[in-house]
């Protein structure tokens, strides 16, 4: 049906060893979203375990379709770079604007603004 049945064994298992972990550290990611117990917590585990599970599915992807099509494929090099690069830089933004939102209301669960020393001259 999709020409799965006709790759062969030696690219077959090392794409399933892939599939598999990806899906791991996904699972783990949304683990640690769940057992974690407050917000500055949580926001780490998932980027992570996303973006790590991401990469092994993507290379997946790679060795299967490079093979099935008898022709290097490398449009998933662009979905990695884009998650890549956009998930730390949402994970940031994200945690910064809770970091102000929890100073302003005064809550003790915000970590301590860290000081800052003046340059030396």
């Amino acid at each position: 049906m999709n020409g799965a049945a006709d790759l062969p064994l030696a690219v077959a298992i090392p794409v399933a060893i892939l599939l598999v972990l990806g899906a791991a550290l996904s699972l783990i990611g949304s683990i640690g979203l769940l057992r974690l117990k407050s917000f500055y917590e949580r926001v780490h585990a998932p980027t992570i375990g996303t973006s790590y599970g991401l990469g092994c599915v993507l290379l997946a992807s790679m060795v299967f379709f490079t093979v099935l099509q008898t022709r290097v494929v490398v449009h998933e090099i662009l979905i990695g770079i884009l998650v890549v690069i956009t998930t730390p830089v949402t994970l940031m933004l994200v945690t910064r604007a809770a970091l102000h939102r929890d100073r302003l209301e005064g809550n003790p669960e915000a970590p301590p603004p860290v000081p800052r020393t003046p340059p030396e001259d």
